[in-house]
């Protein structure tokens, strides 16, 4: 370093080019408490809701409720995550999911339909914590590796996401030995998974991932086998005349080079908004058909003689293909990239969706298989969409826009979940399978493969 040099400056994190293993190994703890607790709403919210209030028509409110709450938790997780870093942005969520999830079992032990509601759309928050936390897992990752990090993320989801529906029993059981209504038990668990999921983040989330995509992209999304090089340049002092880069997510987020609108290719070019609105209806029309579809299954297979546990057996592997595939599908979207995925997801949910309208509800595999392969269909649409929208988003407001985008995806399973007990009690659980798989497949090929021809003629 000579005289004319600058200095070097030190940021709250320090920002190594490659961060290690450790960020990732603690997000991926923080997903796997995360997914016990989003497991709860998925297994029993309806069932509760049902049990609760009375009707059918209005066992989707739940899912409506939840997923309602979940695009305001997206709106400001985003904004937080934008201004102060990933750690106190995906604390935030989890911790007003553990709230939330109190709130329900107050609200079912004392019969109190407002309060219960009302901590529904709180707990809301957490369920969309988990999907956004996928973008963490992008921002700790160089372009060419962003697919395989985003699944490694989900897929730590399933860890708990599976054992949490399995849990009904056990924890109705501990439920019922406090005098509490045995579908709360999910909730008591949930409480206490997003509490621990909340704390992990707060203590030992560091670097924050934010902080390393920002200093990824200032340096000309350098790969780590750099050496550091790139990153200890982008987090220095520049020379007279150059603007200074800003790393921190707590200082400004507006301060970007011209390095910084490179694509994930690692290649220079201006990101393109049109990418973001592709991805962000492939992912928003899979939440859609899956929430309509997933809410309702476990009201349909109660009505045909299933007990709650064979139920909850029957969303834990549906929740387990909903995420156990993440990995697969990030190596798709690397290597053939995010369109080609998307038209599978379409067809893939069509298949889900006219196998659960057709096979006998009576026995357990009908229902069972078609729930993994709607699983299945929304992973590869979730991992491909949120593809699209990592290379499209400007890195001074990609955790913006992102929540955005969730926010969309919360909306349309609110959606989906109010609609889905009205179209059953109304025309039928087999129309609203059917129906949605065919939305799906008419919807998600045809943006994705437009997107495609948009870029050719860019």
């Amino acid at each position: 370093m000579t005289a004319a040099d600058p200095a070097p400056v030190r940021t709250r994190d320090t920002v190594p080019a490659a961060p290690g293993r450790r960020p990732m190994t603690v997000l991926v703890v923080s997903q796997a408490l995360g997914g016990a607790g989003m497991a709860a709403g998925i297994t029993v919210g309806a069932l509760l809701a049902e049990d609760l209030l009375g009707s059918t028509g209005l066992a989707g409110l739940p899912a409506a409720l939840y997923t309602g709450g979940a695009a305001v938790g997206a709106m400001t997780v985003g904004r937080v995550s934008q201004h102060r870093g990933r750690r106190p942005g995906l604390a935030l969520g989890h911790g007003a999911a553990a709230l939330g999830s109190v709130g329900v079992v107050a609200g079912a032990a004392a019969g109190w339909t407002a309060l219960l509601l009302t901590a529904l759309f709180v707990y809301g928050a957490g369920s969309v914590t988990g999907l956004l936390a996928r973008y963490a897992g992008a921002d700790l990752a160089p372009p060419e590796r962003r697919g395989r990090a985003t699944g490694t993320v989900l897929l730590a989801t399933t860890l708990g996401a599976v054992a949490g529906p399995n849990l009904v029993g056990p924890t109705g059981a501990v439920a019922a030995a406090y005098g509490l209504p045995r579908l709360t038990g999910p909730f008591l668990l949930a409480a206490v998974a997003y509490t621990a999921a909340c704390l992990v983040l707060l203590l030992w989330l560091r670097p924050d991932p934010m902080t390393v995509a920002r200093a990824r992209a200032a340096a000309g999304a350098a790969p780590p086998s750099d050496g550091g090089a790139a990153a200890k340049k982008a987090a220095t002092v520049p020379g007279p005349g150059q603007a200074r880069v800003a790393t921190d997510p707590e200082e400004t987020d507006t301060e970007t080079n011209t390095e910084a609108s490179r694509t994930p290719s690692g290649r220079p070019g201006r990101r393109r908004p049109s990418g973001v609105v592709t991805g962000a209806t492939v992912t928003i029309s899979a939440q859609l058909v899956m929430i309509a579809v997933m809410t309702m299954t476990p009201v349909h297979m109660a009505a045909h003689g299933h007990s709650t546990q064979a139920a909850g057996t029957v969303i834990a592997l549906h929740v387990g293909a909903m995420f156990l595939p993440s990995r697969l599908s990030g190596s798709l979207v690397d290597r053939l990239g995010a369109p080609p995925v998307a038209v599978a997801s379409g067809v893939v949910l069509l298949v889900a969706g006219v196998l659960a309208g057709v096979l006998p509800p009576q026995g357990f595999a009908g229902p069972a298989f078609a729930l993994v392969l709607l699983g299945i269909g929304w992973n590869l649409a979730l991992v491909s969409g949120s593809a699209m929208v990592t290379e499209a988003a400007p890195p001074a407001t990609a955790a913006a826009v992102q929540g955005q985008v969730d926010v969309g995806m919360s909306l349309a399973g609110a959606t989906g979940g109010m609609v889905s007990g009205l179209t059953v009690a109304g025309a039928g659980y087999p129309l609203l399978a059917v129906a949605g798989g065919v939305l799906a497949v008419a919807v998600i090929p045809a943006v994705a493969l437009r997107g495609v021809t948009g870029r050719a003629s860019a």
